[in-house]
C-alpha cells in the first residue's frame, strides 16, 4: 500500500541460512508488516539478478530476514554477514561494531532521501509543543532512538516527551488517527506521500516536517568483505533496473534506480548519531 515498505518487499527475504564459509546477507526491517512469502519471492529474484550482473556462481547468495530491531543487532552478530540491508539507524547503530560502510541507496521518485513528518487532525494540534504528553504511533516508532537522534535532531525525547504507541502498519495508525485513538501519527517519505490515496474522514495536517534524510539502502563490512566484492555487488545493483529481468523487479516496487552511495550524505547523519550518545 506504502511505497516505502513496497521498497523494502524488494529488499527483504526469508532464505535458508547458507554454510558458515558464506554469510548470507543480512535484511532487518524493523517496525513493519512484511508478507514472508512476497519477501521471500522478491528476495529470490533480487539475488539471481545480483548474481548474473555481479558475476557470482548461481545460487551462491542468500538471505536472511528479520523485521525485528532486537533481532537484526543478534543476526548481525551471529552471522557476520559481509553485506546488509538495513534501515539507516541500524546502520548508524551498528556501523562500529560490524564496520559498516553504505554501498547503494535506492532511488524513489527522483530522490535519494526523504522526510518524516509528524502529523496530527486538523485543529488539533499545531506543533510538536502541543503534543507533548499525547499518544503518537507510527511504525518508524520501532526504533525510537533514530526518531530522537535523527528525524528530531536531538530533541525532544518521543519516549519522555510523548505516550509511545508503535505499529506495525502505517494503515492501522492512520485510521486510528482518524477515529481520535491516536493524537499523532509519525511518517516516513513515502509513508506521508500515500496520505493523498487514503480516504480519511478528518483532514490532517502535519505539525512537523524533518530536514532531508538520507534512504539507506545495502552497507558492507569493510574489514571481511573484499573491495572487488563490494565493487561487484554496487555495479550488480546500479544496473538491475536496466536489466531485462531486474527492470521488471524495479518496475513492480517503484524504484527508479540504485545509486553508488556517497560517504559524504551520511556524515552528517554520523554526527548527529553520535552527538546523541
Amino acid at each position: 500500500m506504502i511505497r516505502k515498505l513496497i521498497l523494502m518487499l524488494l529488499l527483504t527475504g526469508s532464505l535458508p541460512v547458507v554454510s558458515a564459509e558464506s554469510p548470507p546477507v543480512v535484511v532487518c526491517y524493523p517496525g513493519g508488516p512484511v508478507s514472508e512469502g512476497e519477501a521471500n519471492a522478491a528476495m529470490e529474484s533480487m539475488l539471481r539478478v545480483v548474481e548474473r550482473i555481479g558475476q557470482w556462481p548461481d545460487h551462491s547468495l542468500a538471505s536472511v530476514f528479520t523485521s525485528r530491531a532486537d533481532e537484526c543487532r543478534k543476526l548481525l552478530a551471529a552471522k557476520q554477514p559481509r553485506f546488509a540491508i538495513t534501515s539507516l539507524g541500524l546502520f548508524l547503530e551498528q556501523r562500529a561494531a560490524h564496520n559498516l560502510v553504505p554501498l547503494v541507496q535506492p532511488r524513489i521518485n527522483g530522490s535519494t532521501s526523504e522526510r518524516y513528518q509528524v502529523i496530527a487532525r486538523k485543529d488539533t494540534a499545531d506543533s510538536l509543543e502541543s503534543l507533548r504528553g499525547k499518544s503518537l504511533g507510527g511504525t518508524v516508532l520501532e526504533e525510537s532512538e533514530f526518531v530522537q537522534r535523527i528525524v528530531l535532531a536531538g530533541k525532544p525525547d518521543p519516549a519522555s516527551y510523548f505516550d509511545l504507541k508503535p505499529s506495525r502498519q502505517a494503515l492501522r495508525a492512520l485510521r486510528a488517527l482518524d477515529k481520535g485513538e491516536l493524537d499523532a501519527v509519525i511518517l516516513n517519505g513515502q509513508q506521508s506521500a500515500a496520505l493523498t490515496a487514503l480516504q480519511l474522514t478528518n483532514p490532517v495536517a502535519a505539525v512537523f516536517t524533518s530536514k532531508d534524510i538520507p534512504l539507506m539502502g545495502m552497507s558492507a563490512n569493510s574489514r571481511t568483505s573484499t573491495p572487488d566484492e563490494r565493487r561487484r555487488f554496487a555495479t550488480a545493483l546500479e544496473g538491475m533496473c536496466t536489466d531485462q529481468e531486474g527492470k521488471k523487479l524495479c518496475m513492480l516496487f517503484g524504484v527508479e534506480g540504485f545509486v553508488a552511495a556517497v560517504p559524504a550524505v551520511f556524515q552528517p547523519m554520523i554526527e548527529l548519531w553520535d552527538r546523541g550518545k
